[in-house]
């Protein structure tokens, strides 16, 4: 049985050994986005917005090891909700490379979840884009649906209705 640790550290830090998790990551959700006809740009995050919210510490980094080789990662913003002043978290990203795949994400989403807590955090959410068969694994760590993601795309299907309104 493979025996997984899981940790919270400062992702700026670690983005040199990160950075290969997110582009494998990036490129599954962007194929899948362009199987579902949402073509989106390439891998260009913004490294020094990111860096500095790690450093600030409204940008947490989460990393599953497995011995010394980090394996998977969860990125969750913290912010105060405008209309409550709550504290509250929003999911930017958790990724476990596909070889891992066999229940240690969910782990994952309880340590997370857990530290959350432990730092007042009343709501947090999410929106699995990568693969969006996990909503269902989601739904029975406790996540419930309470709106809808739509996107609007600019470019191919949505240009004919720009022509139409010139």
């Amino acid at each position: 049985m493979r025996e997984y640790s899981f940790h919270i550290v400062n992702g700026h830090h670690l983005h040199p050994v990160l950075d290969p998790l997110y582009r494998q990551h990036f490129a599954e959700m962007k194929a899948r986005m362009e199987r579902d006809g949402l073509p989106i740009g390439d891998y260009n995050p913004q490294l020094p917005d990111y860096f500095a919210a790690m450093d600030n510490g409204s940008l947490l980094t989460f990393i599953v090891l497995e011995s010394e080789t980090i394996i998977g990662y969860c990125n969750v913003w913290l912010h105060r909700d405008m209309h409550t002043s709550e504290n509250v978290a929003s999911e930017d990203t958790v990724y476990i490379l596909p070889e891992h795949r066999n229940g240690v994400g969910k782990k994952l989403v309880k340590f997370v979840l857990a530290h959350l807590e432990s730092l007042g955090v009343k709501r947090v959410t999410i929106s699995p884009v990568t693969d969006l068969r996990v909503g269902k694994i989601w739904s029975r760590m406790g996540f419930r649906p309470v709106a809808e993601l739509m996107v609007y795309n600019f470019t191919g299907e949505n240009s004919h209705l720009r022509a139409q309104s010139s």
